[in-house]
């Protein structure tokens, strides 16, 4: 793998770092700034509807300049909302320096992927995308722990000074190892549109929100489904959420070695294996062994997902793939946050702590569903070929 993978590795570092490290410190930041804890989680709602927003946006007004500038650019205003973050006098300001940085997020990770893609051989596309993913799994084992102790011990604007100054090392790793590569000739607005017209990148994008929102459904809840249903003290959960975090980092290596080889197949393995482990999680989770089992593997069959899932669109969306790789970004991003409402709503309805393991369940086996219609409908679609040959009417051909 080309050393510049080393360098999107290290941006996505940092962005995983500060996506995550949030949850830790909204107790802290609320007692800074005088606000409830529920007013704090606006600085989690509001990036996750930033990566959203930002992935489309930020990946057209980009797409008039060289792949490696946009990457600079966006490393330079992943650093700039983390700056603002750790100096913000006020709550409004903080959450600005938020969505600053979170429209960083969807466009880095859309755009690398393609870049990351196109520094290796055909056949090694998803283990490029993988080693570049392997920065985000990493930063839920290292990153966001420390930035956590950190943020708790020494406060939490050093947390994020900290992880600007990691920006700066991605974007200085970026320009020095990334490769020249020339805006693609052609590429406009209209073209990266035309790939949304493919049915089978819509498929792809609608199993990227119900897949990985399967994973945030359980995930999202997981501090008092440990503390009150499984019996682990409230200290214990930042050591399963590292132990997600290993399952996410397992997770992507595996994605990203058999995608190359076996696609489709991968993810009926891991999104129908998803499915049976999340349903089963709504028994684990009574008892602490099995519980941190499950925890484990829902990370790491979530997250094998994600290189199959960001290679189909990319194959789909082999015309125009960067408009297409970044808004898949933002459709993980739409699956954490309609989960995460989907899981509080059945909390709220009194079926228990345990109950978004079921929805995520059902999500992802919704996405199961979805996996085996796209390759139904791509083993029909050549059938339209030899109709012609034949001497018969030709049926409108498929586009994939």
């Amino acid at each position: 793998m080309p050393l510049a993978l080393l360098a999107l590795a290290i941006g996505a570092f940092g962005i995983g770092t500060t996506e995550f490290v949030i949850m830790g410190l909204l107790p802290d930041i609320a007692a800074t700034y005088g606000v409830s804890i529920p007013t704090a989680g606006l600085l989690v709602t509001g990036y996750a509807l930033g990566v959203v927003l930002g992935a489309p946006l930020l990946t057209v007004l980009g797409n008039k300049v060289s792949r490696k500038r946009m990457l600079m650019l966006l490393m330079g205003l992943f650093v700039l909302g983390n700056i603002l973050s750790a100096l913000a006098p006020n709550f409004g300001m903080m959450l600005t320096g938020r969505v600053i940085t979170s429209l960083a997020h969807g466009s880095f990770f859309g755009l690398g992927s393609v870049v990351a893609a196109g520094l290796v051989a055909p056949d090694k596309k998803a283990g490029a995308i993988a080693t570049m993913f392997t920065g985000l799994t990493v930063a839920n084992i290292v990153g966001v722990p420390l930035g956590t102790f950190v943020g708790q011990a020494v406060g939490w604007r050093t947390t994020f000074a900290i992880v600007a100054a990691l920006g700066v090392v991605g974007l200085l790793g970026i320009l020095k190892l990334v490769p020249a590569m020339p805006r693609p000739e052609g590429a406009h607005l209209r073209r990266e549109l035309t790939a949304f017209r493919n049915p089978q990148v819509l498929l792809a994008m609608a199993m990227t929100v119900l897949g990985f929102g399967g994973v945030f459904a359980a995930i999202t809840y997981i501090a008092p489904m440990m503390t009150r249903v499984a019996g682990y003290s409230d200290g214990a959960v930042t050591w399963l959420l590292v132990l997600f975090g290993i399952g996410m980092f397992l997770g992507n290596l595996l994605g990203g070695r058999f995608a190359d080889r076996a696609l489709m197949p991968m993810l009926y393995v891991t999104l129908g294996g998803l499915a049976v482990v999340l349903a089963l999680f709504t028994v684990f989770a009574h008892d602490k062994i099995l519980a941190a089992v499950a925890i484990l593997l829902v990370g790491a069959l979530g997250f094998a997902t994600v290189p199959p899932l960001q290679k189909r669109v990319l194959d789909q969306a082999h015309a125009a793939p960067t408009l297409a790789s970044a808004v898949n970004i933002g459709a993980f991003n739409l699956g954490n946050a309609l989960a995460a409402w989907l899981g509080g709503l059945v909390i709220s309805a009194g079926f228990g702590y345990t109950s978004p393991n079921w929805v995520g369940a059902v999500l992802a086996a919704a996405a199961l569903g979805l996996a085996l219609w796209s390759a139904a409908l791509e083993r029909r679609a050549p059938a339209a070929e030899p109709a012609v040959a034949a001497g018969t009417p030709a049926r409108t051909p498929v586009h994939h």
